[in-house]
């Protein structure tokens, strides 16, 4: 397991400098960003995306399943002396907005998707569109499944964390290889959900027509803007003949950038 999963400050501010540094720059491309945006970002842990759009006066809401890392964001906020609302709830259950004025300008869903299983996608996508002001933009960031560490194996502890496309071996083998290292049912339980819930840019692309969300922007990433954090690499597109090619893009695809309107 990497440093940053267990410091979650440290996690913070890195997701706070990588949304400083290319998120606002690509949304601005298709909405403008001011003291009245409202954002809401659905799965927003600790609220590190959220932290530029605060400091630029936007009203910013984050909300996510976990208490612990809504009282992080509310600490982290807190200390940068900034202002955003912060809710622990299962956005399905979450009650839709009344009025105009109640939605909003801007939805982020990054590393979000991913992670629900496949009976729920449809029912989390069409729960979203109420939240949504009109002519409003959602903005939604993913690893492709079959790229080396689209299964969050690196959540785990041991070797099993640095081994690419071992979430594409079958369950049996690679809960076996994730237990060798270490790792508890807990560990290994998340992992197959990961897999049971796995998105490709086919799939994704699937769902947003299915329930009529049309394409502003699209950009597949060669390289994760995120890793220039992580890693101290250069983001990289994924190159325009790959890009096109279905299903054989998903294995260079680090990060899928969409930005959809309703």
């Amino acid at each position: 397991m990497q440093e940053r999963h267990q410091n979650r400050k440290q996690y913070f501010t890195e997701l706070a400098n990588t949304s400083r540094a290319f998120y606002l720059d690509y949304l601005r491309s298709e909405i403008s960003l001011t003291e009245q945006t409202r954002v809401l970002e659905i799965g927003c842990g600790e609220g590190g995306n959220l932290l530029p759009f605060a400091e630029i006066g936007c009203q910013v809401t984050g909300i996510d399943l976990s208490e612990t890392r809504i009282e992080q964001a509310r600490e982290f906020f807190a200390d940068a002396q900034q202002r955003g609302t912060f809710i622990s709830q299962n956005f399905i259950l979450a009650e839709k907005p009344a009025t105009e004025d109640e939605r909003f300008d801007l939805i982020l869903i990054h590393d979000v998707i991913e992670h629900i299983e496949k009976p729920h996608k449809r029912e989390f996508f069409e729960h979203i569109r109420p939240f949504l002001k009109q002519n409003g933009l959602i903005f939604f960031g993913f690893p492709a499944w079959q790229m080396p560490f689209g299964g969050h194996q690196q959540i785990c502890r041991g070797f099993a964390a640095k081994l690419p496309f071992i979430h594409l071996l079958p369950n049996s083998l690679y809960a076996a290889i994730v237990r060798a290292c270490g790792n508890g049912d807990a560990c290994v339980n998340e992992l197959l959900s990961i897999k049971r819930a796995r998105m490709s840019i086919e799939h994704f692309e699937r769902l947003i027509r299915d329930c009529g969300y049309t394409v502003a922007r699209r950009t597949l990433w060669f390289i994760n803007p995120h890793y220039q954090q992580k890693f101290g690499l250069t983001p990289r597109r994924l190159n325009g003949f790959l890009s096109r090619l279905k299903f054989v893009r998903n294995f260079y695809t680090t990060s899928a950038f969409y930005l959809l309107r309703a």
